[in-house]
């Protein structure tokens, strides 16, 4: 077993782990705080990367500014899935599918191909890997951990507010919330938008960071969103402030990117990923529902039955 190759392996793991951990934060807001599974991630992913990558290399922008772009068309993705919930009360997982599915023309036609790279041209990762010599994946690493303490930030203030306080109100409660004069149809829209921007965000930065974009980069994302929360909540359950558990998201993103570097390294077959995915997820979801059965029995168990 080669320890260099699996530490190597883990830094770059970390690294992409915090980086995809932004688009954790928006599959968060969608799926804990509307308890919608919001499919439209897929294709904001890609899309955020795609457009990142065409303006890069096509249009010679300047990366921040792409990022800034490429959040803006994760932001209109979501926005087009929340109307066709809100507006037209298409069910919210089939509107997230028919935004995925046209999603995926509308980022092959961005790009006009399959995929773009980005070896010739200077990222916000590249530029800071010349200027301060040190490695990729550190740089990478840096950067991501800044931008995910700046998204949780704004994030923490937000849900805050009185929108924010009556968007997660639609979540807990549709119809108090609506009884109380909110418009229930708008706080939807708006979540949906913000959380595909976010989506879209993490979509350029994952581009910028691995030198390519691809029509297909953004394929399982939900998954792996889904799987990040769930496994951020196992590990960090016992706190219970809204802060700690946006935390949590980006803390269960890294670990996910770590087992599956470490279960690589130990020589699973890459064609395998989408089945150690499914098997991650499903695990992250039913181990807490056994625990929390196993307890309820053993605490049967050990009063036993009342008459």
């Amino acid at each position: 077993m080669n320890i260099s190759g699996i530490l190597l392996a883990m830094q770059g793991a970390v690294s992409q782990g915090v980086l995809w951990g932004i688009m954790v934060l928006g599959v968060y807001i969608t799926y804990k705080i509307l308890d919608i599974a919001d499919l439209t991630v897929d294709g904001s992913f890609a899309m955020g990367g795609c457009v990142c990558a065409v303006l890069v290399v096509d249009k010679g922008v300047d990366p921040i500014l792409a990022l800034i772009l490429a959040t803006a068309a994760g932001m209109i993705a979501g926005a087009v899935t929340g109307l066709l919930h809100t507006l037209f009360e298409i069910p919210a997982i089939l509107a997230g599918i028919l935004t995925q599915i046209g999603l995926w023309s509308v980022n092959l036609r961005i790009m006009g191909k399959s995929n773009v790279p980005l070896l010739k041209v200077n990222t916000l990762f590249s530029s800071i890997v010349d200027v301060l010599g040190i490695k990729q994946s550190a740089v990478s690493l840096v950067i991501g951990i800044l931008i995910a303490v700046l998204v949780i930030v704004f994030l923490y203030w937000f849900f805050g507010t009185e929108i924010g306080s009556a968007l997660r109100a639609t979540g807990n409660n549709e119809n108090m919330i609506r009884a109380l004069g909110v418009n229930t149809k708008i706080t939807k829209l708006m979540a949906l938008t913000i959380s595909n921007g976010l989506v879209g965000l993490s979509g350029g930065l994952v581009c910028q960071s691995q030198k390519y974009a691809d029509i297909g980069m953004g394929t399982g994302a939900i998954v792996i969103g889904l799987a990040a929360i769930v496994i951020g909540e196992v590990l960090m359950g016992r706190l219970k402030s809204f802060g700690s558990k946006l935390t949590s998201a980006v803390v269960g993103s890294v670990v996910y990117f770590l087992i599956r570097a470490i279960v690589l390294q130990l020589g699973m077959d890459a064609n395998d990923m989408k089945l150690l995915s499914s098997i991650i997820v499903a695990l992250a979801l039913c181990i807490p529902v056994a625990l929390s059965k196993w307890r309820l029995w053993k605490s049967y168990s050990e009063e036993g039955p009342t008459c």
